[in-house]
């Protein structure tokens, strides 16, 4: 009769220690597998919420952070290509486009201007229709530190900055991101040319 050898009371406890441990480890590695297919679908599912939240204007919903971070930042806005130096401008104006949509290109087309170099503001401040919500066009006039050409519905000085916000301020009204970003520019010109809060003239509906 062959004798079936069992291992010594100390093997037989690390094999069994051995089993034990490999049967705990299975139900942890599906569960390990589970959270992380859990969390990968939670943050896909957010990733889509972010950008559905971020194309839409944020006057229609919640203010959009994502939108609003992804535009360049306003500092590069106020760099310009001529020196600028500290008395140059003394004064900020901010006037409505009067029209729903547009950037630099089509005020220049809807105003008859041979090109959008001749678009008598400094800065474009875009809705979301023609450009992205919030962005920031700095025209040439702004990137020579030229003046501005007094018309016949303007009559400002050479020492004014002229801001124009895409709106109508009727039917169409600035967007949560363009007010946002419209202090934050206000901001930067006032602390880089030292503009006084009292010279800043804002169109008398705003808001």
């Amino acid at each position: 009769m062959k004798t079936v050898k069992r291992p010594a009371t100390g093997e037989f406890d690390i094999v069994q220690a051995v089993g034990l441990l490999r049967d705990e480890t299975m139900p942890n590695q599906a569960r390990v597998a589970k959270v992380l297919a859990t969390l990968l679908a939670s943050m896909t599912m957010g990733a889509i919420s972010l950008m559905a939240l971020g194309h839409n204007p944020p006057s229609a919903g919640p203010f959009s952070l994502w939108t609003y971070y992804r535009l360049d930042p306003v500092q590069k806005a106020i760099s310009s290509r001529a020196a600028q130096s500290p008395d140059r401008w003394n004064r900020i104006e901010i006037y409505y486009s009067g029209t729903k949509a547009g950037n630099i290109e089509q005020l220049a087309l809807f105003n008859g201007l041979a090109g959008p170099e001749d678009i008598n503001s400094h800065f474009c401040l875009c809705n979301g229709h023609g450009g992205e919500d919030g962005q920031i066009q700095p025209t040439e006039k702004w990137q020579r530190q030229w003046p501005l050409i007094p018309g016949r519905t303007w009559y400002g000085s050479s020492q004014t900055i002229r801001i124009c916000v895409i709106a109508d301020g009727k039917t169409t009204r600035p967007t949560d991101c363009q007010i946002k970003r419209l202090e934050t520019l206000v901001d930067g010109l006032c602390k880089k040319f030292r503009i006084r809060p009292e010279s800043i003239y804002y169109p008398n509906d705003w808001r």
